[in-house]
């Protein structure tokens, strides 16, 4: 039963069905299933699908479109049943797309999930140059700086951004995602961490913060 709603919202995210993701959402909390299992396992599962062929050109803006607002409807039913640990304070990542790029889908997908697992994103949109960068760590005092790339005229940027976050704030740890890069280009550009996809950004999030 909760396979078949698990994957009922991962379909439901790739129609872009608004209806049957509110339903799925809806049934999973009746089955007093864990939100944030329904969230990853189900609408980020249905979620990093749509990304994939949106990369692969085989699905266009107006499909991720209505497949985000399926996804934002199930989450909306589904947030107000996370767990949360009450004396824990969130961890503050600020993340962006690099400058020279305005492909957000993606980092779009790592905000809710990050949000989702209880982590407070500055998000800085897109095209965003160093600077601002920069800036919001400082002015946050944030515990990550997360930076994402799908172009590699602009995954370029990356160094520089890391570099400089790290010296207005050396305990700042950084991770860096995107179609382009690679675990070993991330290693390359001084990232702390590199995540292939949403559902594994949580991770590489979470592994982070525990080890500063």
């Amino acid at each position: 039963m909760n396979e078949e709603i698990l994957n009922g919202l991962a379909d439901a995210v790739i129609a872009g069905d608004v209806e049957k993701a509110e339903k799925c959402a809806k049934d999973s909390i009746s089955a007093d299933m864990d939100a944030y299992t329904s969230i990853m396992e189900g609408c980020a599962k249905g979620m990093n699908v749509v990304s994939k062929k949106y990369e692969c050109g085989e699905t266009y803006v107006p499909e991720i479109l209505c497949s985000a607002e399926a996804m934002n409807a199930a989450m909306d039913i589904l947030k107000p049943h996370l767990k949360a640990d009450a004396t824990a304070v969130p961890k503050k990542i600020v993340l962006g797309v690099t400058k020279g790029d305005v492909h957000e889908i993606g980092k779009n997908l790592v905000k809710l999930m990050l949000e989702a697992a209880g982590f407070k994103v500055i998000d800085l949109g897109k095209d965003v140059p160093t600077e601002k960068f920069v800036a919001a760590v400082k002015e946050e005092d944030a515990d990550i700086c997360a930076l994402s790339a799908l172009m590699t005229t602009s995954m370029i940027f990356m160094p520089d951004v890391i570099r400089e976050v790290k010296r207005v704030k050396p305990s700042i740890v950084t991770m860096v995602g995107g179609g382009p890069l690679s675990a070993a280009t991330a290693e390359t550009y001084g990232a702390d961490g590199y995540a292939k996809d949403a559902s594994v950004a949580v991770k590489v999030a979470k592994d982070l913060v525990r080890s500063v």
